[in-house]
């Protein structure tokens, strides 16, 4: 990576699924190169073949931070400066204020951008190996959870149509009405209750297997808790009430099949993917920092470190993260107009673990459920706390990233009273 007084040609690189068009332009703004690569290995060759004709002091901008054409650029000894897409578009904008669009014309606009607006601009540094295989592989993960997620929703809308009766069976009744779906979904994230559907596919199978048939089932598959064993067997004695027609039942009670050995097939390759993350994450020299966060575990852990990454040049300041993450509020001011919005353009991954990790972050950390419960009663949604907690949670852990420490709770409980932290004034002693 050049410094920018060595960068002395500015490439805009518009790239695509099959072939990408590129600009580069001198110093003066002159266009040098005009040309378009396919994106195969013979095109690559020729972007090669160009890059060796232009010098060493050549930069490109592209529209985007990571993959195939990032990895080939970097490979071929160019400077990268990534922009956004909003970016992007107010660049073209700028040089074509008609609103005529094309690849050649985003390429130049890039370029021009670059030359000069780019000395303001963050170039990416070549990224380490370990950390951007955690952190595909921890997307992908999630990924295969969001499937999962969709085939549960298609299983339960089957047995909806002719089998009430499983449905029922799956719930935790111990709980209180509004949290009694949440409960009964996450129970159908067990392979018990795919094993269930598998082993009696219809109430008329349910009704034949009996009595020591549905006590056995709950045996083997751990199921015989006293709080939910008798409901249960209740229920299965009345499955058979609610009959829907031969043909309706026939045909859902395939497609409840077909469903539940998809999930279990999943199931697996999500499993062999949370193992390979796990080991991945043990030999990251970062592993005991993240690993040390309230909250974190051995699921977000790893995401955040995949995310966030090992190299503490690229956040400046712990707002860069924040504002990375999406916690960080966009503020709005006009004349006497000052508003403050949710912040839209960030990374979504990991704002969505960001997330998750202060909800986590409150039942392991008394001052984290002190804070998100005053902010609550001050008004705010339960997204909006959680932004706020996870606000203030990643500049506990911009410092200790930094500093390349474990997260101590008594040193943060000696800084909130050293700075007096409203956050005290609060919390019970």
């Amino acid at each position: 990576m050049k410094s920018w007084s060595e960068i002395t040609h500015y490439a805009g690189f518009d790239w695509a699924k099959n072939h990408h068009a590129v600009v580069v332009v001198d110093g003066l703004g002159q266009i040098v190169a005009d040309f378009q690569i396919e994106h195969t290995g013979e095109g690559w060759k020729q972007w090669r073949e160009q890059v060796a004709a232009l010098g060493q002091g050549l930069a490109a901008c592209v529209e985007t931070s990571q993959g195939v054409v990032v990895e080939q650029l970097l490979e071929s000894g160019v400077t990268v400066y990534p922009v956004s897409p909003v970016s992007a578009k107010g660049y073209r904008e700028r040089k074509v204020p008609s609103g005529n669009k094309t690849d050649r014309l985003d390429a130049w606009s890039l370029a021009d951008a670059l030359r000069i607006d780019g000395q303001g601009w963050k170039a990416l540094a070549k990224e380490d190996p370990l950390v951007a295989e955690l952190r595909l592989l921890c997307r992908d993960e999630v990924a295969l959870i969001e499937e999962r997620t969709a085939l549960i929703n298609q299983l339960q809308s089957a047995l909806h149509e002719y089998y009430p009766a499983a449905l029922e069976a799956f719930e935790d009744w111990t709980l209180p009405s509004a949290w009694a779906f949440v409960e009964a979904f996450e129970d159908w994230t067990l392979p018990s209750a795919w094993a269930f559907v598998e082993a009696f596919p219809m109430p008329q199978a349910l009704q034949m297997a009996g009595k020591r048939k549905w006590e056995k089932f709950l045996h083997s598959h751990k199921l015989a808790r006293p709080q939910t064993y008798e409901k249960r067997m209740e229920i299965f004695a009345r499955a058979a009430e609610f009959a829907s027609g031969q043909a309706l039942t026939r045909a859902k009670s395939r497609l409840a099949l077909a469903r539940s050995r998809m999930l279990r097939t999943l199931q697996n390759q999500i499993e062999a993917y949370r193992a390979e993350i796990e080991k991945l994450f043990a030999q990251h020299p970062d592993h005991d920092l993240f690993g040390s966060l309230p909250g974190a575990g051995p699921k977000i852990a790893p995401r955040l470190l995949g995310e966030i990454g090992s190299d503490r040049a690229r956040f400046e300041d712990v707002t860069g993260l924040q504002c990375m993450a999406g916690t960080a509020p966009v503020s709005y001011q006009s004349g006497q107009i000052h508003k403050v919005y949710l912040r839209r353009h960030c990374s979504k991954p990991l704002r969505h673990t960001v997330h998750l990790w202060a909800n986590l972050s409150r039942q392991s950390c008394p001052w984290a459920a002190v804070y998100y419960e005053a902010l609550r009663q001050r008004g705010k949604s339960h997204a909006s706390a959680l932004r706020c907690l996870g606000q203030r949670w990643l500049k506990i852990l911009w410092r200790m990233w930094q500093r390349g420490t474990r997260y101590d709770p008594e040193l943060h409980a000696r800084n909130q009273i050293k700075h007096g932290s409203w956050v005290l004034k609060i919390q019970p002693s």
